[in-house]
């Protein structure tokens, strides 16, 4: 249940709580990663992929055949998280931190240079196998869980001002990266199954219209929305981000959230559940990558270094350079309280993109599980050298003349509006 204005919980910060929330599910997803990690080299391999690939359910769709533990993750679960993305996104964009064209300035350029960049050095080192061009899309993701993660271990070395960018430009990266799967990566199209997935929409929206505030029929109708467009060749994860723009949204001027907003209940129900099981959980499903036989040869072929490459220096490059076009232009001011070499270090920290590039390269090579495997080598490799080396940077780094002033002002700001104004 969501405090009401009236308790002292309702008058915490929702950017602390955010931040809170991405940084411990981070901070699980590392741990995850990490033990698939170890299992995937250890004797029980042989156990971890009888697990997760080994048939077990029934079959909803004959493009996937039946349903494994990895498909129920994968095309299941993660709905759920692309639901909590598109509810996120939706917030965001009514009265939160991209309410207005003035807020999206400075995230906009960074993001959008942020995906382009990576995926021109990623076509470029693999041209010579036309095979992989459809994984172009695998470097252009930044991964929100564990860069807040990686922020918040650097605790005050890191300024709120460097976390408040980081957000707005993943969040606009995460919008791209559905953008992405929605139009690129989508099979054979079933027109009945896609038909039906308008008529639910329909109704959805007919709802909210209609003002209607109680949560079920909603949570109905996203369970069919899903189901059909498992069944219409669209990818299913994003009936989650579809229905999420149709839950009733109300705001909350002078509070973090309202109590009788529909998005603001589902989004505090699932938020949980997604960064502390489904996230760790498609981590551990989707990270275990055996070292077995790898040699400096595999790490340099045209797959894995094109994805590190397009993580490690597209993104860096992409992001800072969005962030210094726009300040110089004029078109937004640079973030205060934190020097250029912090910025820099923050752009290359999106360069994590783990759990959205590792399930956009499922989608790129159907059909071709080594080209997964190669994946999968690329971008751990990318995701923890910009981890690494950022947080180096930003661990040692200078800090700017006026980071205190400004750290105090934002927090006392958080405090007097409850955060309305996401700063």
């Amino acid at each position: 249940m969501t405090p009401s204005s009236s308790t002292p919980a309702a008058r915490q910060s929702a950017l602390k709580r955010f931040l809170a929330s991405e940084a411990a599910g981070g901070v699980l997803l590392m741990i995850a990663a990490a033990a698939a990690i170890l299992v995937a080299n250890s004797p029980l391999a042989a156990i971890y992929h009888h697990a997760l690939h080994g048939l077990s359910g029934p079959t909803l769709s004959e493009k996937l055949g039946p349903m494994t533990p990895h498909l129920w993750i994968n095309d299941g679960l993660m709905a759920i998280f692309f639901l909590l993305v598109g509810l996120e996104i939706k917030r965001e964009l009514v009265d939160g931190r991209l309410s207005s064209w003035e807020q999206r300035r400075l995230p906009a350029l960074p993001a959008l240079m942020g995906m382009m960049v990576p995926a021109l050095i990623y076509l470029t080192l693999t041209k010579e196998v036309p095979l992989l061009a459809n994984g172009w899309a695998i470097p252009a993701a930044t991964d929100i869980a564990f860069a807040v993660g990686a922020l918040a271990l650097l605790g005050r070395h890191a300024p709120l001002s460097l976390k408040l960018m980081l957000v707005s430009v993943a969040i606009i990266d995460d919008m791209g990266a559905v953008a992405i799967i929605a139009i690129f990566y989508t099979s054979s199209i079933n027109l009945i199954a896609l038909l039906a997935a308008a008529v639910i929409i329909g109704v959805m929206f007919m709802l909210n219209r209609l003002r209607v505030m109680t949560l079920w029929p909603y949570l109905l109708g996203l369970a069919l929305l899903w189901y059909v467009t498992l069944l219409s060749g669209v990818h299913a994860t994003i009936a989650g981000v579809v229905g999420a723009f149709l839950i009733p949204y109300i705001g909350s001027p002078g509070q973090p959230d309202d109590a009788n907003s529909p998005l603001h209940r589902l989004e505090h129900g699932i938020a949980p559940w997604v960064g502390f099981l489904i996230v760790p959980a498609f981590g551990f499903a989707n990270a275990g990558v055996s070292f077995a036989g790898i040699s400096l040869s595999a790490i340099f072929a045209p797959l894995p270094l094109g994805i590190a490459a397009g993580l490690f220096l597209g993104k860096q490059l992409g992001v800072f350079g969005g962030v210094l076009l726009a300040v110089k232009t004029g078109l937004a001011a640079k973030p205060r309280g934190c020097t250029w070499l912090q910025i820099y270090a923050v752009s290359m920290l999106c360069g994590i993109g783990f759990t959205m590039s590792l399930f956009i390269s499922g989608l790129a090579f159907p059909g071709h599980p080594g080209f997964v495997e190669e994946s999968k080598l690329g971008i751990l490799l990318g995701s923890l050298l910009s981890a690494l080396l950022a947080c180096l940077i930003l661990r040692f780094a200078p800090k700017a003349a006026d980071q205190s002033l400004e750290e105090n002002r934002q927090a006392a700001e958080m405090l007097q509006d409850g955060d309305v104004k996401r700063v």
